[in-house]
């Protein structure tokens, strides 16, 4: 959702990516229904892994959930963001985490 959101938000001016240390290969079927009721295809996306990124030092990454134990990623500057892993959420509280994702994607926006 993030790197959807730093597209949504950032135009032609960002090139975002979405990794794990551990992907599934599929993109979590309530994200693509939370996206969709903003107005947002997530289907066409997939579960990337770490090694799948450019080999490249990035502006900025954000961590979620993994702290000290996070595989290095090159970067300017880096957050972790301590935000729920929604996956197993009802529906109301992963729209909720939707949105807290979207609100920290847009304040690295105006920052970066």
């Amino acid at each position: 959702m993030a790197e959807a959101f730093a597209r949504i938000h950032g135009g032609d001016n960002v090139e975002a990516y979405s990794a794990g240390s551990r992907p599934s290969g599929s993109v979590n079927p309530k994200a693509i229904e939370t996206m969709k009721e903003i107005g947002y295809d997530l289907s066409q996306h997939r579960s990337k892994s770490l090694s799948q990124l450019p080999d490249v030092e990035f502006d900025f990454v954000a961590t979620m959930g993994c702290g000290d134990q996070c595989p290095y990623v090159r970067a300017r500057q880096r957050e972790e963001w301590d935000i729920p892993d929604p996956k197993d959420l009802p529906p109301e509280e992963f729209r909720a985490v939707r949105d807290l994702i979207k609100n920290k994607v847009k304040e690295v926006l105006k920052r970066v």
